[in-house]
């Protein structure tokens, strides 16, 4: 398999993580998202035409964008997705919060702070603050039901747990703390402790 990533990003880390867990080889091409070059005419013709990564090019020739379609593509069948119908739903919920209120709040401040360094304009500094707040409540959420939980789901680490992590153990470089989120933060070093763990600067 071939991975098109980025080596920063939190999305191309949850598959490079799954992948590894799973101890699947694959490849990584990695692209300048901060110089365009996900959204040269080739990559948009040829990879995703929402010129974005991660890009999972499988081994029969198959392009799959977006990191949680890729995750729940790679753990089918595996103990990273459970069985059950209601439980695979529940850990699609958790994916579907991490895209919708999540990933949007937590990973644009380490983006723009962390990753591209974008000078703090009026306007972009107003926009930061009304992200960290939808950010804190993101945590909240997620503070409430860790508490007294191991993991998302079932009692047991999955994707879910992925999906969510990638973003959250590297909230502080968007000016997060996570001194408030004590389940969270113990949720944190279960998920690192998984075997086959790999640090998100690892390619």
């Amino acid at each position: 398999m071939i991975l098109h990533d980025n080596l920063v990003s939190g999305n191309g880390y949850k598959v490079r993580l799954l992948l590894t867990q799973l101890g699947i080889p694959f490849e990584r091409i990695e692209y300048d998202t901060g110089r365009g070059e996900t959204r040269t005419p080739g990559f948009l013709e040829n990879i995703d035409p929402n010129g974005r990564i991660p890009v999972l090019e499988t081994d029969d020739g198959e392009f799959l964008a977006e990191s949680d379609a890729i995750l729940f593509y790679l753990a089918e069948g595996t103990p990273f997705l459970p069985d059950g119908r209601l439980e695979r739903a529940r850990v699609l919920r958790w994916m579907f919060f991490e895209q919708y209120s999540h990933e949007p709040n937590i990973a644009v401040p380490r983006a723009w702070l962390h990753v591209y360094g974008l000078e703090m304009t009026e306007e972009r500094r107003l926009a930061l603050e009304a992200k960290r707040k939808l950010g804190r409540d993101a945590l909240g959420v997620m503070e409430g039901h860790l508490t007294g939980k191991d993991f998302f789901v079932g009692g047991r680490y999955s994707v879910a747990d992925i999906a969510l992590y990638a973003y959250t153990h590297v909230a502080h470089e968007g000016g997060f703390d996570l001194a408030d989120y004590p389940a969270v933060r113990a949720w944190i070093g279960r998920v690192a402790a998984q075997p086959g763990y790999i640090p998100i600067t690892q390619a």
